[in-house]
């Protein structure tokens, strides 16, 4: 493995982190409505349990509010026991075929809980690309130990490797500012 590989492969590694650091974002819940809000939702379907947009159509029937379309008849009362039972909060009213999803104004006290969460979960992804940095500089170290590489390729990887580090860091605080905007202007 050369040091190009050990960069290539750590940026993967990090840019992964900042995806998956994204998709956490999506399941914290401003006051807008959003479908993959329903993502975490597993509904019983005759004994296994599977995801509500496997069940369901999801839609936005307004910016307050989700529509859940079960695609059979009988699952709209183990739909809706399945959003109530979740912890998101969100109480679902039947309308005929469709169940609506309103979203609860969300409380100033609420709004600071959330914040608190999100920074959370950027500090976690940022110890994630912290710790990939740690990864990728070990191997080097190793290259270098092993005789495959140079001190000054050593020293010019690791400075490549806390470039891109910094870079992915400064990509989930804006993440982070982004989301506690979302949560605190509604």
């Amino acid at each position: 493995m050369t040091i190009a590989d050990i960069r290539k492969n750590a940026e993967h590694k990090m840019q992964q982190s900042i995806e998956a650091f994204k998709n956490s974002l999506t399941k914290v819940r401003t006051g807008r409505a959003n479908p993959a809000l329903l993502d975490t939702v597993h509904v019983d379907y005759y004994g296994s349990m599977l995801p509500l947009s496997q069940v369901a159509n999801l839609s936005l029937l307004d910016s307050r509010t989700i529509g859940v379309a079960p695609w059979e008849k009988g699952m709209g009362a183990k739909i809706e026991k399945a959003i109530r039972e979740s912890d998101l909060g969100l109480n679902p009213a039947s309308q005929g075929d469709l169940i609506r999803v309103p979203m609860p104004p969300m409380t100033e006290e609420r709004r600071r809980e959330l914040t608190k969460v999100v920074k959370g979960e950027g500090e976690a992804a940022k110890i994630a690309i912290r710790n990939l940095r740690r990864d990728a500089n070990d191997a080097v170290k190793k290259l270098v130990k092993d005789k495959e590489a140079s001190e000054d390729d050593e020293r010019r990887s690791q400075e490549d490797i806390q470039k891109l580090t910094d870079r992915m860091i400064t990509e989930v605080d804006r993440l982070v500012a982004s989301k506690e905007q979302d949560i605190m202007a509604v």
